[in-house]
């Protein structure tokens, strides 16, 4: 058989761990598996020194296409995702106008086609309105799932009675996403940083107890309707302790920049630029959270990266729009974690691509093996570099990492046997294909 690409002489993590193997592609699917110098192939691609992962799944990016384009737009976000390392997003609801019917997630299907540079899904946002159409609309292609937002985040969108959320679990048949944060709450405890102007305020105005009740309310719908659910962004001690006795039904994400960044000195150095919601909290919660990644209770990685311009965030808080660009971070803040003994590159995987294709039920992703997509991530574990605004592609122009060292970096990205990246120039940016779903 006359193979297309070989890539040679890497470190390849397959399903069973790390192999010294050699892995060929034909027509964007791997074709095979060999020992090292025994495949040929038209093109061979030297990964000696180097890791090469499945490709990295980011299922939490919100890239503002259409009607906030001045922050980010699809180009420009696919092109961020591939120079850090990911083949594949799932892109949020809460654009203008919101992915709320069947036209709108068409219309950024179509605004995807020739202009992404990695492959895409989009979610559809619940809402009283559309209640009744869920069930059809989350079958159609590219649909990434359903999204609910049970607090105000940017955008209209918002659930947060009861009985409509009880509604619209019922009525879907895939894991229904959900953004927990109490929003009675917030709007209790707003007058605590109104016209403040102190960013340090952020955590205490949306407080541990605001995503706490909001996750239990929802594990309680969840549970008498026996539906599953997937909870984004957890970031509190207290979910922790709560999810962990609900993983029948629920499953949940955790964020590189809760990994990372701590209160209060992210808003001491950072104002604003670390201003995301839920916040950036206190380090007891923080260990909670590695806990939970060390003792294999997470189940995916999302970057939640959420651009806004610098000019918006530099309003004055509360007023500064809440959210921060991550895509192309993710990858190596977290290998810098791996390299410094705070999780295995195992787990990295394990979070990053396998658990985001089991979640979603995303198919011929996820794995290296015979069959599945040619999907790569290969990094140089070793590679120390520093995050400055030259190499970051998003629109927005800012990192909240700017002025990192990471020791770990993504070398080349390859995409269903495409060569999209390499040593940090974007080759292909217009190779993007939706994502397909198994049936649920």
């Amino acid at each position: 058989m006359a193979f297309e690409l070989l890539i040679r002489g890497g470190t390849v993590w397959l399903p069973e761990g790390a192999r010294n193997v050699d892995v060929a592609v034909i027509d964007g699917r791997i074709a095979a598996l060999g020992a090292p110098g025994v495949l040929s192939a038209a093109t061979v691609l030297d990964a000696h020194g180097l890791h090469v992962l499945p490709g990295v799944i980011d299922t939490h990016v919100h890239f503002r296409e259409p009607g906030m384009e001045h922050k980010e737009d699809l180009a420009t976000g696919s092109q961020a995702a591939v120079l850090g390392g990911v083949t594949a997003v799932c892109e949020m609801p809460n654009t203008i106008p919101a992915t709320t019917t069947a036209k709108a997630l068409t219309d950024k299907l179509d605004r995807a086609q020739g202009r992404m540079a990695c492959d895409y899904a989009f979610f559809l946002g619940a809402t009283a309105d559309n209640v009744d159409s869920l069930a059809m609309w989350e079958q159609m292609a590219g649909c990434a799932g359903v999204k609910i937002f049970m607090g105000k985040s940017t955008g209209t969108l918002l659930v947060e009675d009861n009985a409509m959320l009880s509604r619209i679990l019922s009525s879907c048949r895939r894991r229904v996403a959900v953004h927990c944060e109490d929003e009675s709450r917030l709007r209790e405890r707003h007058a605590l940083v109104h016209e403040s102007g102190l960013p340090t305020l952020h955590a205490l105005w949306r407080d541990a107890e605001t995503a706490f009740l909001a996750t239990k309310r929802i594990l309680k719908i969840a549970r008498k309707l026996n539906r599953k659910i997937h909870i984004l962004h957890v970031s509190t001690q207290k979910e922790i302790s709560l999810l962990m006795n609900n993983r029948d039904i629920a499953t949940f994400e955790i964020t590189p920049h809760h990994l990372t960044l701590s209160a209060p000195e992210c808003y001491y150095h950072l104002g604003t630029l670390s201003q995301v919601n839920p916040p950036i909290r206190a380090k007891y919660h923080q260990d909670a959270l590695w806990t939970a990644v060390n003792e294999g209770l997470v189940d995916c990685l999302g970057s939640d990266h959420a651009p806004h311009t610098l000019a918006e965030k530099a309003k004055l808080y509360p007023t500064s729009p809440s959210g921060i660009p991550g895509v192309q971070t993710l990858v190596p803040v977290m290998l810098t974690h791996i390299a410094a003994g705070r999780l295995s590159l195992a787990q990295f995987v394990a979070l990053t691509s396998a658990g985001p294709a089991r979640l979603y039920a995303i198919a011929a992703k996820g794995y290296i093996a015979v069959g599945f997509d040619a999907d790569f991530t290969i990094v140089d574990l070793k590679a120390r570099r520093t995050i400055d605004s030259p190499w970051l592609a998003s629109r927005c122009g800012w990192s909240p990492f700017e002025g990192m060292t990471v020791t770990g970096f993504p070398i080349f990205t390859i995409i269903r046997g495409h060569l999209i990246m390499r040593d940090g120039c974007v080759l292909t940016p217009e190779n993007g294909s939706p994502l397909r779903f198994q049936e649920v």
